[in-house]
């Protein structure tokens, strides 16, 4: 048994990696030198281009305003996330705050 036609195989994928490895490098440049135009024309900066995450920390959120308020205990909620247990399955106009 002869495995000549699996390394026929695994010779041309071997001689196209080289192909695709001299072709990208040969057109490096032209794409970069395309990126760097199309850069230029829309006025794009490289710190740009980073992730927004090392520009700095994100701006906070205000706290939401409350929207309900239990009458026996006080507590209030927002309206968002899970509903607390003194709102959950009752009519909410009767808890609304209305100020």
């Amino acid at each position: 048994m002869t495995n000549t036609g699996y390394r026929a195989l695994l010779a041309q994928r071997e001689a196209l990696e080289k192909q695709i490895e001299e072709l990208r490098n040969a057109e490096r440049g032209d794409a970069i030198e395309w990126i760097r135009e199309q850069m230029a024309l829309y006025e794009v900066k490289p710190e740009d281009l980073e992730p927004r995450s090392s520009r700095g920390p994100r701006k906070q959120s205000a706290p939401v305003a409350a929207k309900y308020r239990d009458p026996v205990s006080g507590a209030t909620w927002s309206g968002r996330g899970k509903p607390p247990r003194w709102i959950a399955g009752q009519d909410r106009d009767t808890y609304a705050i209305t100020d």
